[in-house]
């Protein structure tokens, strides 16, 4: 029984799948791209952002546990010199992208793409927030309903100039296309 091992077994005993793993993800770092099976990729990605997170935390003892991990010093100072110049900052998770390429030709296994992430999150606007209500007493209110006015009567203005525009600019072209009228009358006469 296979107790305690987690994951896929990725059809390999338990010591060729740990190594599969580790070979993968030093080859992901070293090359920010590689094409893989798709459960490999999904079988990885924790591993890699494993990683990240402790070259994020930039201590002696997550260096350490990278090493160990990747079994590269190399490769492991260049992951932690990356994060320390700013890669990842911003982003809290997700440092892979998995794109699908289609199934594989001999044996129709689902190839991907697995890919570092390096561009920066981009952050959806927040909505501001509604102003509340004044909860004193009357006097909030009226200031609230003069102030109102104006703004009313100032929209109010602007949709007029508005209109007006768009019929300005509707008369012109209306004009325009009466110019043109005759001009095609011409051409069909001279045709036929």
């Amino acid at each position: 029984m296979r107790h305690n091992y987690k994951g896929r077994k990725l059809g390999t005993d338990f010591a060729h799948t740990k190594a599969m793993k580790k070979s993968l993800v030093n080859a992901l770092f070293l090359n920010d791209r590689i094409k893989t099976i798709e459960s490999r990729a999904k079988e990885i990605r924790p591993d890699v952002d494993k990683i990240i997170t402790w070259a994020k935390r930039g201590d002696l003892h997550a260096r350490r546990l990278a090493i160990a991990a990747l079994g590269d010093k190399e490769l492991v100072r260049e992951i932690f010199e990356k994060v320390e110049q700013g890669m990842w900052q911003d982003r809290q998770g997700g440092y892979t992208r998995i794109m699908k390429l289609g199934p594989r030709k001999g044996d129709n296994a689902p190839m991907v793409i697995m890919e570092l992430v390096t561009e920066p999150v981009k952050k959806k606007e927040e909505a501001k927030p509604v102003a509340k209500k004044a909860t004193k007493k009357a006097a909030p209110k009226k200031v609230e309903a003069a102030e109102e006015a104006p703004k009313e009567e100032a929209a109010e203005a602007k949709a007029a100039e508005a209109a007006e525009e768009a019929a300005a600019e509707g008369a012109e072209a209306a004009e325009a296309e009466k110019a043109d009228a005759p001009a095609e009358e011409d051409k069909k006469e001279k045709v036929e």
